[in-house]
């Protein structure tokens, strides 16, 4: 009986190791490889120039907004609209100001007539006092009354240029002649005071505002002509720096520089993004890893690019883009020199893919 126990117990352990060894097995995966086409890494140190990236602005905009709360009554304007100035704009609920201004008007009448009256027994006092019949103790008194009168009178009418001014507010005029930008009010809503209602620019007239690193900043002089690469349809424009930062406190070591663009027929509008090239020679000798933008991939906000793995496989690296130049686009990190990546291939992409370089 022994040895029966022990050879069932020996058969036991065999099965569990065959079954055992079974599990273990890992799926075969007989998915066949995705042709792909690979390309170097360009490594770009040819231009010598430095070129920064920018964005165009309107040279004169304003974002308008009221000194006082109340309900708007009615929006005048779209945006695309083009406007003159004194235009009127937005109109907000005065009535408030309305009663206010009855109550000053009815204060002015009174003062007025209590002027008049101080003024003519002021006259007639002093011709009084003239002939001696008055003393000078009621002299000053009635003089004390009629400057007590004028006082309250010029109060009046300053209490009336208050609340004119406050109608300015509730009447949103155009500032300029322009073109309107932006709306972000309706009829109805409720205006806050310094909260802004419109915007508006001047259309035609437009300035780049580029940032430049501490590096090269010391190079760049007023009155310098540049030229201005307008990025979204890839013209080129003409323009001269006006204004150059001293300091870098507010900009994360970067220092803001401003070029008023030449007038053109080039379809500008505030907003694109630019890169300027100033004829000035970089300090910086580091090459700039450029790859195709049609290589890029996106998911959202951020960008990455499929490189080959010493597997076979395809690897997704997330990368951080600078500028763009034409076709090709600046890689800041993610992506060195002499590396390579996918350009194309015949299947979808995807991490862990097999690939078949052709």
């Amino acid at each position: 009986m022994k040895t029966i126990h022990t050879t069932l117990s020996l058969l036991i352990i065999l099965l569990l190791t065959s079954c055992g060894s079974e599990n273990k097995k890992e799926p075969t995966d007989n998915a066949p490889a995705i042709p792909v086409k690979t390309r170097q890494v360009e490594a770009n140190s040819n231009n010598p120039f430095l070129s920064v990236s920018g964005k165009i602005q309107a040279t004169n905009s304003a974002d308008l907004s009221t000194r006082m709360m109340g309900y708007v009554t009615k929006v005048h304007v779209n945006v695309g609209d083009k406007v003159n100035k004194g235009q009127l704009l937005v109109s907000i609920n005065n009535t408030d100001l309305q009663a206010k201004r009855a109550q000053v008007d009815a204060s002015i009448t009174e003062a007025t007539a209590a002027f008049n009256n101080a003024k003519k027994d002021y006259n007639r006092f002093k011709n009084l006092l003239a002939n001696n019949s008055v003393s000078q103790k009621e002299m000053d008194d009635i003089t004390a009354n009629f400057e007590m009168a004028k006082a309250r009178l010029e109060s009046a009418n300053q209490m009336k240029n208050e609340v004119n001014a406050q109608f300015t507010y509730s009447n949103i005029t155009a500032p300029f002649n322009g073109i309107i930008t932006n709306k972000s009010v309706k009829s109805g809503n409720m205006a806050n005071p310094g909260v802004p209602l419109i915007s508006i620019e001047t259309p035609d007239s437009f300035e780049v505002i580029a940032m430049v690193p501490e590096s090269e900043i010391s190079e760049i002089k007023k009155e310098t002509t540049v030229d201005v690469l307008v990025k979204s349809i890839n013209k080129t424009v003409k323009g001269k720096v006006t204004e150059v930062s001293s300091s870098a406190k507010n900009t994360g070591g970067q220092y803001i520089v401003k070029i008023d663009l030449e007038k053109t027929d080039t379809n500008i509008l505030s907003g694109m993004f630019t890169t300027i090239q100033f004829p000035i020679k970089r300090k910086a000798k580091s090459a700039m890893v450029l790859v195709p933008t049609e290589a890029i991939i996106t998911n959202g906000q951020l960008s990455g690019i499929y490189t080959p793995s010493q597997s076979n496989t395809a690897l997704l690296r997330w990368l951080r883009l600078g500028r763009t130049f034409g076709n090709q686009v600046e890689v800041l990190s993610g992506l060195n020199a002499d590396e390579t990546y996918i350009i194309s291939a015949e299947g979808k992409l995807y991490n862990g893919v097999k690939i078949s370089i052709q």
